[in-house]
């Protein structure tokens, strides 16, 4: 008998799609890969709340979380600007 998570977390899963996109990554100029690590990290930063929704495919969380992110930055800019 073994013990331990048979289900992997999303967090795991999320790490897991990060990973597989590390060739597509290597592939990027310089400045784009520090985009692309910035997008990787919006992904992490809602690993809870992508956890509570737990979607049958970790993707869509991880596309939310993306979102969300970007959208944030865009108010912020919008009311920035506003001034």
């Amino acid at each position: 008998m073994t013990t331990g998570r048979t289900v992997p977390t999303y967090r795991m899963n999320a790490e897991g799609m990060i990973n597989s996109w590390s060739d597509y990554r290597r592939a990027l100029p310089q400045e784009d890969k520090v985009a692309f690590d910035s997008i990787c990290n919006r992904v992490r930063m809602h690993a809870s709340a992508a956890t509570y929704a737990a979607f049958t495919d970790p993707f869509e969380s991880a596309v939310l979380s993306m979102l969300l992110e970007q959208e944030k930055e865009i108010l912020a800019l919008r009311k920035s600007d506003v001034r």
